[in-house]
Parts: C-alpha cells; structure tokens; sequence
C-alpha cells in the first residue's frame, strides 16, 4: 500500500483548499422567470450575487446567445426551459448547457430577428441581483397596438342609436410581470386584481352603444409606465383609466379613492406616498436605464396646460361619485399628485384605487367576483354621465352607420 508523505499530504491538502474555494465561488442562479407579451419577451435570471454575462446574436437560423461566467448548473436554470410555451411570439426553444468550464450558455433558438435588450438590476424589495433579458421584434407588431375597430369594421346592434363618434376608453391595470404590486395579507398580488377588473371593464365598455375599450396590459407581463402612456395615445383614447388596489403602511387604512394628475404638489400626504409608490413600478418591474426612452419626451405632459388636469378632475368627480354608493371613500374628493402613468398631455386620465388590498377585509372584496361586477358597473355609470354632461368635441376618429 503506498502512503503519501507529509510534503506530498500538504500538496494535496492545498489542491483540494484551491479547488473547493473555486467551488465556493460558483454561482447558483435562484430563480427564472419567463414573461411572453405582445410586445416583448422578459427573461430573469435571479441570483444572489450579479451575473457576468457576454451575449451575441447569430443567424441563419436567428438566435440568442447568453454566456453566463461563474454560473454552475441547478434546478432554477432547468426550470427555465419548461417555461417556454409553444404560442410565445418570439422564442422557439431554450438550450442551457456547459460550454466550457466556469461558463454556462443560455442559447435562445428564435422564430424571427430581435432587437435584444440585457441589462443587470440591483437588489430591490423581494428580489436579489436579477439579470434581464428583453426580446424586441425588428419591427413592431401590430399586436402591440391593440387598435380599437376602424371605419367599415365596427359591429352596430340592430336597432341602436346612430353615432357618428365612438368613445375610446384606455384601461390600465396597473403592475403585472415582475412587478407584483402590494400583497394582500392573504397572498393577494395587486397585479392579479387590477387586470381581473381591468377584463370585467373592458367587457362592460364594449357593451355600451357609443363606447368601446382597448387593454393596456391582457396579460401577465410588465408595461413600462411611460409605454402605458404611449399605448393610450396610439389608439387615440378619449380617456384613460389606471387601476389599482394598494397597500397603505397602516392595515385599518381602507376606502377607495381617484386620483388626477397635479399640477405642483400633491393634495395630501397619502396621495404623495402614494404617487411616489406607483412610480417606483419601472425600479420594480425593471426598466433598462442605459436606454433613452425616444416617446417620453412627447409623452410626459406639460405642466403649464391645464386644460386635460381639468377634463380628468371632472372625470374622476363623477368615477368617485359612484364608486361611493359602492364602497367607503377614502378621500371624498379627487385627489392629485404626480403619478407618472397619468401624464398624457392631451387624454384626461385618472387612477381609481379600487380598495386597500392592505386591509384584510377589503382584499377579501377584492376578490370577490360579485364585488367586483359592482365596482365595474359604478364605474361605467360615472363615464357615461361624465360624457352626458361633458359631450367629447374632438374630431370623430370612427363613424358608425346603421
């Protein structure tokens, strides 16, 4: 039997020292996340510690390449490959494998050329360093733009009134993807209240005579604010209307509130929290900061006309008026800050704060599928008496014959 000496023991001992720092060093990614949307695909890769990354595209045929160094093979990697549905818009299919040692390839095999976006994001809130990888088609989709029925297409009941001007409605709801919004006591995800609401409205718009209402987000998949903005004046909405349900520091705080745009400060302390919160969605959600946005300076309104503050103040006055025969107000009169969302220069826009998701009670409501069908209809009857005594007087964009 050979028997090492103490010199060839001390070698080896130190090899092993070598190799199992190295092996402490090796990154483990903790989660992964797959967003498809008619606009883009979001992938995240969440880790403990930033991911060095290179990437590069090929073609023929068109893919992705993502090398990851210091990255070592897990489960959260190869759950990412079972994420990938059949009906996403841009990828075709995932291969993650060794390439060579220290780095991991994360290999996108694409259906049609992309305008990649990989950006890394700094811990915030429940989140550790995330790795963001965003699919842009070349060109946008007409998808993207989820238009409202042009001349000649729009379908009239027989026996309606003849409008010579079709009301559009802009719905957003608010967060959605990897920006979750408050949480509910009992696990209630905002984003997964707002957009339930969002479809019961947009239902109860389209069954309106003279109305019809376009989705900001169908899914669940982040928006940037000011892409929501951007959404809303290329369907060359009438109006806009954010919604939400949020969370307040204090569980008995409960109510629902509408709130304008404000032309300076914010009209209470809650409302700036609150402001400050909601455009905190881009930190959360995930925003690329290296890229300018070329919409936002023809989107962000300026303060100085206050013509559409005053058009949303008094949309949100008859909103807040029916939703009060339908849940505690919190405030009963429009408040006003700076949300970012609502800062469409020529649409009147407003967010209605459904209710508290904070408050145990009221998230309960909030789930509640009968409450909400009375929510949506309080709604509705605000719009329609706002438009009858408020009659919209831009030039008619659609043309309804009989």
């Amino acid at each position: 039997m050979y028997i090492l000496s103490k010199s060839q023991l001390l070698k080896l001992f130190l090899l092993c020292s070598v190799l199992m720092s190295g092996w402490a060093q090796a990154l483990q990614v903790s989660a992964t996340r797959l967003w498809p949307s008619p606009d883009y695909t979001r992938i995240t890769l969440e880790a403990a510690q930033p991911v060095k990354h290179k990437y590069f595209s090929l073609d023929h045929p068109a893919r992705l390449v993502i090398d990851l160094e210091g990255v070592e093979p897990g489960p959260a990697l190869d759950a990412l490959m079972t994420q990938l549905a059949t009906d996403d818009p841009y990828i075709a299919a995932i291969r993650i494998g060794l390439n060579r040692p220290g780095v991991m390839r994360v290999v996108l095999d694409l259906k049609t050329a992309v305008k990649p976006s990989v950006f890394a994001l700094q811990p915030l809130e429940q989140y550790n360093h995330r790795l963001v990888i965003d699919l842009y088609p070349v060109q946008t989709p007409a998808a993207a733009l989820a238009a409202v029925p042009g001349p000649g297409t729009a379908a009239v009941k027989p026996g309606t009134p003849q409008y010579t001007r079709l009301i559009t409605v802009a719905i957003d709801a608010g967060h959605g993807g990897e920006d979750p919004g408050a949480l509910g006591a009992k696990g209630s995800r905002e984003k997964d209240i707002t957009l339930a609401i969002a479809r019961k409205l947009k239902k109860k718009i389209d069954a309106q005579d003279n109305m019809r209402a376009v989705l900001v987000r169908d899914g669940d998949y982040f928006v940037p604010l000011s892409q929501r903005v951007v959404k809303a004046r290329a369907v060359k909405a009438d109006l806009f209307i954010s919604i939400h349900a949020d969370a307040f520091i204090k569980p008995h705080a409960r109510g629902s509130s509408v709130f304008a745009l404000s032309e300076s400060g914010a009209t209470s302390t809650a409302a700036r929290w609150l402001a400050k919160k909601e455009n905190e969605a881009d930190l959360i959600g995930g925003v690329n900061i290296d890229v300018k946005d070329p919409f936002l300076k023809r989107t962000l309104i300026d303060l100085s006309q206050t013509a559409t503050i005053n058009d949303s103040l008094k949309l949100g006055h008859a909103v807040l008026k029916e939703i009060g025969g339908v849940n505690t107000l919190h405030k009963a009169h429009v408040e006003q800050a700076g949300f970012a969302v609502l800062k469409a220069p020529d649409i009147p826009s407003i967010l209605v704060e459904t209710a508290f998701i904070s408050n145990p009670e009221e998230e309960k409501r909030l789930n509640d599928p009968d409450y909400q069908d009375t929510l949506v209809d309080a709604i509705v009857t605000g719009l329609k008496k706002h438009f009858a005594a408020h009659p919209v007087n831009a030039p008619a964009r659609l043309t309804l014959h009989p």
